[in-house]
Parts: structure tokens; sequence; C-alpha cells
């Protein structure tokens, strides 16, 4: 069993903060998935971090499982392969043993995000002396599949509102969801991951604009095929009470957006939701120009991205970076409840 890493230093003198486990946000882009010359990202978000990618789960990319039972088949067990590699990571790399550390994802990733965030903070909870830890001080979850159930029942409004589907095919979307809920809801959960695929590939043909990146390792995605439907929201309720949690969406995203968002956050059982559901939503700019909104009140940080889908860095590569600098250092909006973005970083790098 082995888990692939890479690490990506910071480009310039930062202050003493990495970022761990897969950003979607590299040093280097290429032109497409045909082409395999090397171009400097400039939206990349190692300009003042230090970046870890992990391919992950064990099974994917470079990262070898020896048989196909050791390919996880849960979030549980996917946490603690990532937490074994963080703590590996940190052993060899001495220089990086107390160091904040990040973990961020992005799309199926997100349900990994609470999973090692959780199981790091349960760990940290057991462990007496405090250079055993790993320094986790924040959990980023993009476009994030958190709470299933919830989420699914939004995909027929949200299309219909925007003006993407009629009434007749959103009580046909709606149809299928209630199926895809009452299927998880029994437990069904091999059935209610098949369900949502079908809502969201009838959504795709009802539209003809989705866009569908998916399993790319028939092992991989057979082993998790179960798990999709399962619940996290309880691993984020965790997470927002011990650390600094950032959800952000992209406004065009059809698949798991702003409004799938919302519905699982405001039924957080944390006891700052109310006052987080009551925080004004503020305008966000980069350099002048809107950008997005965000809405912040204690842990807990919610951003929307204009102009960006469900892969928001490759979309809004320099707005994005922006976000997670701002962020990581609570700067701007994610400090003293300032409307403008004062990321310095964006514009030294235009």
């Amino acid at each position: 069993m082995h888990l692939f890493h890479s690490l990506k230093k910071l480009s310039r003198p930062s202050p003493a903060t990495s970022l761990s486990i897969p950003p979607p946000t590299p040093p280097f882009s290429t032109p497409s998935p045909w082409h395999v010359s090397l171009k400097p990202n400039r939206g990349s978000w190692n300009q003042i971090f230090g970046l870890l990618f992990l391919d992950n789960p064990i099974g994917v990319g470079f990262s070898i499982a020896s048989t196909p039972e050791e390919i996880p088949r849960n979030q549980k067990d996917v946490a603690k392969h990532l937490y074994i590699a963080i703590k590996q990571f940190i052993k060899i790399n001495a220089s990086f043993k107390g160091r904040p550390i990040y973990i961020i994802g992005e799309s199926y990733v997100r349900k990994y995000m609470p999973a090692i965030g959780y199981h790091a903070l349960k760990k940290n909870g057991k462990l007496r002396h405090v250079h055993s830890k790993v320094n986790l001080v924040g959990v980023v979850i993009g476009n994030g599949l958190t709470d299933p159930v919830s989420q699914v029942a939004t995909h027929a409004a949200n299309a219909y509102y925007i003006g993407l589907i009629n009434d007749k095919q959103k009580r046909q979307l709606e149809s299928l969801q209630a199926k895809a809920i009452s299927l998880a809801k029994k437990g069904y959960w091999s059935e209610a991951t098949n369900a949502r695929s079908e809502v969201l590939n009838t959504l795709k043909n009802m539209t003809g604009m989705a866009t569908s990146y998916n399993i790319r390792s028939k092992l991989v995605g057979e082993a998790l095929h179960e798990n999709l439907m399962k619940s996290v929201k309880y691993m984020v309720e965790f997470l927002v009470k011990n650390t600094k949690v950032l959800l952000y969406e992209g406004q065009l995203d059809l698949r798991v957006g702003i409004v799938s968002t919302e519905a699982w956050v405001k039924r957080m059982n944390w006891e700052g939701i109310d006052k987080f559901l009551e925080a004004d939503r503020k305008v966000w700019r980069v350099n002048s120009e809107l950008a997005g909104y965000v809405q912040k009140w204690g842990n807990l940080s919610h951003v929307v991205l204009l102009g960006a889908g469900h892969l928001v860095p490759h979309d809004q590569p320099l707005n994005s970076q922006a976000m997670i600098e701002d962020w990581v250092l609570e700067k701007g909006l994610f400090a003293n409840d300032q409307i403008e973005n004062l990321s310095t970083n964006l514009a030294n790098i235009l």
C-alpha cells in the first residue's frame, strides 16, 4: 500500500503556513489533456504557501493498492490512510513539524476533507505531547457533497429558477430526486447512488450543458459506490466547533452548487448557526472587480465565486487564489468585517 505525494514549495517568502491534500491549483498547467507542455499557473496556491498533493484514495493515480482489498470502502478508512500519510510526511520532513496545516479538496474529494479533519482532531485529543499532533487549523470544502439527502433534493428547483428547465421537466426531476432520497433514508446506499446518478444524467440531457468528470478507476468507483450518499455533515459540525472551515461554490455549478450547500448548512447542529445565517452576505471584490460574495460568522465562512462552475480554481484561478490567501491570512472579508478584498499577492503577479 502506497500513497503518492508531491510537495510544491512556496514561490516567495511568507508566513510559515502549509496547505495539505489536493488543492486543485498546481504550479503548472497544460493547454489541454492532449498537450504535455507546461506553463506557469498564475493562479497557483503556492505563491505564498507550500502545497502537498496526495493521490487519494489508494488505488488512484500513483497511489498503489497491492490488492483490490486495500482500496478503502468508506470515508473513515480514507481518513485513516490520509492521516498516516501526513504524519509520515512530517516525520520525513522535520521542518514541517508544528507548522499550520490546512486540508483542501474539491469535487468528490470534498467528502474526504471532513473525514480527515474529523479523524485528525479526534486523534489530537488523545495525544499528550503537542509535537505528536497534526497542527490542523483549517478545512476547505469546495462544492461539497456533504449531506446528499438534503442536497439531491435541490437540483430541480435550482435548474428551474435559472431557466434551464421548464415546469414539466422540473416535476420529472423531482420524482427522480424523491426516489434517491427514499432509498438513502432506507439505507439502500448502492441503489440510492444509482438513483442520484439518474437525476444528474437526466439533468444533463435536459439542459445539454453539464460536463461530467466522474470516476476514472472502476475498482475505486466500485469500492466507494455505497459510500457516496452517506452524510458527513456531523463531521463538519464537529470541525466548525474546533477549527476554521471554508465552504465555497461556483455560482454556475449545476452539480453541487450554492442552493445545494445552503440546504444542509441551515440544518447544522452548531451553536453558532443562527448567527451565521443572520450574518450579512457581503460583496467581495478582487482588484476592484466584482468577484463574488462572502458570508462569515465565527469559524465558518461561505464564499460564492461569480463566473465559475463546478471546478472553481479552473474557472476563476486568480479569484480563488485571492480567496484562499485572504482566508488563511485572515485578511479582507475574513477579518474586521471589511467589504473590499485586500489581497496584495494578486496585484503583484498581474
